[in-house]
């Protein structure tokens, strides 16, 4: 499977540099929900950062976020 490893990736949070390390399939997805979105990635970034608990890191809560955008858009099942 290509891409399976993380990478890291730059993004700026309210004007603060960071970075997260996603896979390939992750970062594509989020970059296509932003896209969606009609948002900056960085924005997206700064909203998934904002709800997150202090538990959580950020790459995993953007995973979460992509996980569950995509759940969301799946039939639900009675």
């Amino acid at each position: 499977m290509t891409g399976a490893r993380p990478v890291k990736r730059s993004l700026t949070l309210r004007g603060h540099r960071t970075s997260v390390s996603l896979e390939d399939a992750f970062w594509q997805a989020f970059r296509e929900i932003a896209d969606e979105k009609s948002m900056a990635i960085n924005v997206l970034a700064a909203e998934i950062d904002a709800g997150r608990g202090v538990e959580t890191g950020l790459a995993t809560a953007i995973r979460l976020y992509v996980l569950a955008h995509y759940r969301n858009r799946m039939p639900q099942r009675e």
